[in-house]
């Protein structure tokens, strides 16, 4: 897990309630950011998921999941009782302030991307609050959100990142087990 220390995200609690916030800084101006983080062409590099519908605060949109996503979590998607066929989620964006905030509900989960100039680069800010867990749990989830921004990060620089390291995601699991105080990994 060589340099993925630097990246770990923030477990936060409110209540019942368990999230992440994870920082980057990218070496990409902010509008480059925001085109990647809400354009269909830019999120299949680094999101599991489509979003379809308008991007405006109060919208709702529909996730779908890729094909390549459909094919690399098949089992975890039908465990979850997604339809294969038409794998998507239902989602609402809840701000939509263009180049600085983006929010949005997907199922049950809710996201928060803030961006800030950083130098000539963009400080992003991801705060996840995590829904009902999935088959890996809130520690997969966790991870699967921290292998996500690296593809974003990697995708940025113009080289699409393969598919995560199996050994790397473990100890990314491990990891948010043990930050969150969960004990499955």
């Amino acid at each position: 897990m060589t340099g993925v220390n630097q990246r770990l995200g923030e477990v936060l609690r409110d209540g019942d309630r368990v999230g992440v916030r994870y920082e980057r800084v990218l070496a990409h101006p902010p509008a480059k950011v925001w085109r990647a983080l809400t354009e269909s062409e830019h999120l299949r590099h680094w999101f599991p998921a489509d979003i379809l519908g308008e991007r405006r605060a109060g919208a709702e949109v529909r996730f779908r999941f890729w094909p390549e996503s459909v094919e690399q979590a098949a089992g975890e998607l039908a465990e979850m009782e997604i339809d294969l066929d038409e794998p998507d989620l239902p989602g609402r964006i809840i701000t939509w302030d263009p180049p600085q905030v983006f929010e949005f509900r997907w199922d049950d989960e809710q996201l928060r991307f803030e961006l800030s100039a950083d130098g000539q680069g963009t400080r992003l800010r991801c705060t996840v609050w995590f829904g009902t867990p999935g088959p890996h749990g809130v520690e997969g989830t966790a991870a699967g959100y921290h292998v996500c921004l690296d593809a974003l990060v990697e995708s940025l620089g113009g080289e699409p990142l393969g598919p995560p390291d199996p050994a790397t995601v473990t100890a990314l699991r491990r990891h948010y087990a043990e930050a969150v105080g969960t004990t499955s990994a």
